[in-house]
Parts: C-alpha cells; structure tokens; sequence
C-alpha cells in the first residue's frame, strides 16, 4: 500500500488553488503538466463533482479515473473508481486553507496496488517520500500562481 501525507504552502488563496484543482477544461494538462493530455478525459461534470480519467506517461501509461468532490468548503476529495494498477474505493484527500498571503495545503494520500506495475508504484512512491511529493505540490502551487496572476 501507498500511503503518505505531505504539504505545502502557496502564494494563492485557498479558493484560486482549489478552483485550479478542480479545472476540467482543456488547460488543465498546462495546470498539471505531469498530466498526459492523452490520458485527460472527462466523462461527467457537475457543479461541485467530475468524473475524470487522468495520468503520466511514467511506466508507460498509469491511469487512473477518479470522482472528484469538492462539496465540503477546503476539501478535494478524489475517490478512485477504476484503474489498471490500483484497487477502487481509495482515496486522496486535499485540505486547503487560506494562510496570511496564500493558502495551505495538507495531502492525505492512498493507493492500493491490484497489479506487479501498481506494486511497484507503490514502492517507488514510498522511496520517494513524502518531501518528494511537498516539493512537487510546491512546484504546482507556484505555477498556479503564475497563471493566475
């Protein structure tokens, strides 16, 4: 299982971070460039929810198609619902809040492996580590605010 927690700080509020999270349009592979713009598709969109297939190139295509939720006032909630490497149901958490000149943001992170690929993902993600995956969200965190800005 892969499982970590990790967080990050911006210079974007809590709701311009959360409204770029949760941007479905075709800028997102732009917002998320680790995105595969070939993986990207949305099945369904509602006001405060999507159904979403999206992931990298790394290993050679790992997808993932989540529901995205973002009913409760700070929160993300991704709940995966299909994959080729990963068992459904679990999920990754995203806790925004503002802070005095942006906004912060806490990770909650859960895979299952269900596949030899997944497994190794797995591994790969908790050699990592948690710094790894700050400095990443980091790196989004700036890009948002750039193009934001």
């Amino acid at each position: 299982m892969a499982k970590l927690q990790y967080e990050a700080d911006g210079r974007v509020t809590a709701a311009d971070f959360i409204r770029a999270l949760t941007d479905f349009s075709e800028r997102r592979p732009e917002l998320w460039p680790d995105l595969s713009a070939r993986l990207f598709r949305v099945h369904e969109l509602g006001d405060t929810w999507a159904d979403v297939t999206e992931g990298s190139d790394f290993l050679g295509a790992v997808w993932a198609r989540e529901r995205y939720d973002w009913s409760t006032p700070g929160i993300v909630r991704l709940t995966l619902r299909d994959s080729a490497d990963f068992v459904p149901g679990t999920v990754i958490e995203y806790h925004v809040t503002d802070t005095p000149g942006g906004c912060h943001v806490a990770v909650d992170f859960q895979r299952i492996a269900r596949s030899p690929r997944g497994r190794l993902i797995g591994v790969l993600v908790q050699l990592a580590g948690a710094r790894q995956f700050a400095t990443s969200l980091r790196t989004a965190l700036d890009r948002v605010a750039t193009l934001e800005a």
